[in-house]
């Protein structure tokens, strides 16, 4: 049963606050536990058990023998499971929108939008799981046919973040089990709940005990039991979204076993504003980017470039729907903006204001910390005449900062863009045709939004180039390939 939770739950039984190891509900070997925050007041709510390395061998011996039974399931039943589970979701988003937004901070409202995005995975690879095919061809010796057959690649281990947490596992779920994958998660010390939520929900969807299993444990332990996985014989395949800086040890990890890894990782990403742009178009798309929880996204714009004759002009128009921002507790009705996830983003997002101020940049709003019930809470802040040597233009800022650059040239603009490691989405907002197709194709980023501003979806292929990461998660047979190996077959005929 719940404890006293700070919110209600319809579904009681959606709260689980155990591991969850081969279709059981379990404690770690430790016999240690965490606890899990409201970032929206800085309290602590509930706890998880603290896992350590010790526990991952159980886990993935389980995960791989669930995984030999699971890969022989016809893909007809593999799908009905995912669309079983994705119904099961449906009927229970409300709940899971209060569990999410009190571990993450952000908005009712951005929960419900990031449930509805999500949904999208589990709908989508329920309907790829029966379109997996292989080939057949004739090859140039005579009498001979070559064929290749797809199968699914083993265990696979999905490391997650916490600021998208729904979305980062049926994404990653969605396309392992469709391939006929078993998993095991990890989800971030921050999120755990919301991710057992939807571990609770599978089991009751019909997968089999150990098809899905969710290791929790603290910030302390998990780059321990993190490399556990890694290096386990039986994990086959390791996809991970976070930071640069880890995506590289993770990298390092699994290159001695030779293990298949998809990488999404950081992002620094531009936008450039044109003077023929739609300014309002701009300036509403720009904004749902920025904001959105807290400016904790990957693909949120870092840097907004803005042609010189309109750079006044569309700065105030940002400002404007900045000042409207109503910060918050999530669970509030009225809340537009909720806290930083982590007490640690604050302290980033000061030093990035401070450095901006001291280089000459001049702070329209914001650039403080805001007391509120003890929430971990940042004003949204707009910077003008920013330069492309602040640390809020090097580095991810993650955090509700709306830094303005000018520019001058297309060619200009273009060079300063992709004057970064990283290449995980670009956006522009112009009316010239022309100049549209040179920036698809000039702007170094593994997705372009073009007068467009998310642009994530289940259909469209998702991550970066450059530092930004490999492989893809979603999309039309790209994302589900990783989940699989390639066999080639080679027949001599007699009589051909």
């Amino acid at each position: 049963m719940a404890p006293n939770l700070p919110f209600k739950l319809n579904n009681p039984e959606l709260f689980r606050d155990k591991s969850y190891v081969d279709g059981q509900w379990v404690e770690s070997t430790s016999g240690q536990r965490f606890d899990i925050v409201d970032p929206g007041n800085g309290k602590v709510f509930a706890s998880c058990p603290t896992n350590t390395a010790d526990d991952v061998d159980k886990t993935v011996n389980a995960a791989h023998a669930a995984f030999l039974k699971y890969r022989t399931l016809n893909p007809r039943k593999r799908a009905q499971l995912l669309y079983k589970w994705d119904a099961l979701i449906r009927e229970n988003v409300s709940d899971i929108c209060q569990i999410l937004t009190h571990e993450t901070g952000k908005p009712l409202a951005e929960s419900r939008g990031e449930l509805d995005y999500s949904l999208g995975f589990t709908w989508w690879f329920a309907g790829e799981a029966e379109r997996i095919r292989g080939t057949v061809a004739t090859p140039a010796i005579d009498g001979r046919r070559v064929f290749t057959v797809k199968q699914p690649i083993g265990v696979a281990a999905a490391l997650v973040p916490w600021n998208f947490p729904v979305a980062m596992i049926l994404r990653k779920c969605g396309a392992a089990f469709a391939a006929g994958c078993s998993i095991v998660i990890k989800p971030s010390p921050e999120t755990p709940l919301t991710v057992l939520a939807l571990a609770a929900l599978a089991e009751k969807a019909g997968f089999e005990g150990g098809v899905m299993n969710v290791l929790t444990t603290d910030l302390e332990n998990t780059p321990g039991l993190s490399e556990a996985l890694c290096r386990h014989e039986h994990v086959k395949k390791v996809s991970f979204t976070g930071s640069t800086r880890v995506g590289k040890l993770i990298a390092k990890i699994c290159a001695d076993g030779l293990k298949k890894v998809t990488l999404e990782l950081g992002g620094n990403c531009p936008v450039l504003v044109f003077d023929d742009a739609n300014l309002d178009q701009a300036a509403d798309a720009i904004s749902a980017l920025k904001w959105r929880h807290a400016g904790q996204a990957c693909i949120t714009v870092n840097r907004i470039f803005v042609q010189k004759g309109v750079y006044e002009k569309f700065i105030n128009i940002m400002l404007e729907r900045a000042k409207k921002l109503k910060v918050g507790h999530g669970a509030k009705d009225d809340t537009t903006m909720g806290p930083v996830t982590t007490p640690r983003s604050i302290d980033k997002a000061l030093s990035l204001v401070e450095d901006a101020k001291k280089n000459g940049s001049r702070i329209l709003i914001g650039g403080n910390k805001l007391e509120i019930d003890g929430g971990y809470f940042f004003e949204p802040t707009v910077i003008a005449d920013a330069k492309d040597d602040l640390m809020l233009a090097q580095e991810e800022q993650f955090a509700p900062i709306a830094a303005f650059f000018v520019f001058d040239t297309e060619e200009e603009a273009v060079e300063r863009a992709n004057n970064t490691s990283m290449g995980l989405a670009s956006y522009f907002f112009t009316k010239n045709v022309d100049r549209t197709w040179r920036l698809l194709e000039n702007l170094e980023a593994g997705m372009i939004g073009m007068n467009t501003g998310n642009q994530s979806a289940a259909e469209s292929p998702f991550g970066g180039i450059k530092q930004s990461g490999y492989g893809k998660e979603s999309g039309k047979d790209v994302a589900i390939d990783e989940y699989l190996i390639t066999k080639t077959g080679t027949m001599t005929v007699e009589g051909l």
